[in-house]
């Protein structure tokens, strides 16, 4: 059978292929009736517009891009999951382009990259989203896009953005911690040039602060958001004469890596050893114990960030007042955290 057309959806609904168009487009001008009528031949119909074929007839583009730099293979999925279910909801296509963020020439690459494949704009992801001259040279070459951010707030900077307040859900992992009864908690870094690593260690040491308890710098450690910087990270943490009774990673990656080297070392998880991460990736339910953490839903993010960057573009130069977006990676306790033993827990 072949695949419907605008044609089949104009003559279903009994307008002209214009005001089909102009409904998949999601333009203002159509009758809230008119409107109604074209969608339900759509979905009757079951029909799905080619963003390369209208990118083709239109002076508009139909496509967007992903870009992105991330070890994190769930991170990833996750982020193409909820850009390109925002792409068929909006008739939009999506080119996934992974690159380089230390590149020198990354700014003119997208650049070149956006207009050689004609996208209407970009979904910029940590730590592109985060690097001031890239987001400049952006805007000179008339580049559209919507950024990803560690944030607390909207930064109210004039630039579409979707944010994410890491610090919040950081000191609420801490807190966590402390009110189980731990004082010597351990804290490991991820890669210092993506913004949720800072944002996270203020999380953790703000929360220390707010408990009375002194910031021990050899319980902190640098790294990257890795498996092999938690198992070594831990593992030099775990030697020290007085070691932390409870473990904080800056994602669930390296959290995975603590959990191992305290089997390695012997360590009853959590009874001897309390383990957090951050994400909530596959791994930290599959776990044994399962992993606390904080749920940080990536493909709604993702869906989302696409979501505000094809408002942006259907505005067409109107300024609509758009609302930056903000999500707070929510606490999730399971089975790697306990009470030390011989403490006891504090109350909020």
């Amino acid at each position: 059978m072949r695949h419907p057309t605008i044609k089949d959806v104009a003559s279903h609904a009994g307008v002209s292929l214009k005001t089909v168009s102009r409904v998949v487009n999601r333009e203002s001008s159509v009758r809230a009736d008119t409107r109604e009528k074209v969608e339900r031949a759509i979905e009757l119909l079951g029909y799905r517009p080619d963003p390369s074929a209208r990118s083709l007839r239109s002076a508009h583009s139909y496509a967007i891009g992903l870009v992105y730099d991330n070890p994190n293979a769930h991170y990833v999925i996750s982020m193409q999951d909820g850009v390109l279910s925002a792409c068929r909801e909006r008739g939009f296509g999506l080119q996934i382009h992974p690159c380089d963020s230390s590149q020198p020439r990354l700014a003119e690459e997208l650049c070149a990259m956006a207009k050689r494949s004609r996208l209407a704009g970009l979904v910029l992801a940590p730590p592109m989203s985060e690097q001031p001259e890239l987001i400049a040279t952006l805007q000179a070459n008339d580049i559209d896009f919507v950024r990803i951010i560690a944030a607390r707030e909207d930064p109210r900077d004039g630039l579409p953005c979707v944010y994410v307040d890491d610090r919040d859900a950081a000191y609420a992992i801490t807190e966590h911690l402390i009110q189980l009864g731990h004082t010597r908690i351990g804290f490991l870094w991820g890669e210092p040039h993506h913004r949720s690593s800072p944002e996270r260690y203020q999380g953790y040491a703000d929360a220390l602060k707010d408990y009375g308890i002194a910031l021990n710098k050899k319980l902190i450690l640098p790294g990257r958001y890795a498996f092999d910087d938690g198992f070594r990270g831990a593992r030099k943490l775990l030697a020290l004469k007085e070691p932390p009774s409870a473990i904080f990673g800056s994602n669930d990656e390296i959290a995975a890596g603590v959990l191992a080297a305290a089997r390695s070392t012997g360590l009853d998880v959590p009874w001897d050893l309390s383990i957090a991460g951050f994400e909530d990736n596959p791994f930290s339910k599959q776990a044994w114990p399962a992993l606390t953490t904080a749920r940080q839903s990536t493909a709604e993010i993702g869906r989302h960030a696409a979501l505000r960057l094809i408002a942006e573009l259907q505005a067409q130069g109107a300024h609509p007042a758009l609302r930056n977006e903000g999500f707070v990676p929510e606490l999730v306790v399971r089975g790697s955290t306990a009470p030390p033993k011989n403490a006891t827990p504090r109350k909020g």
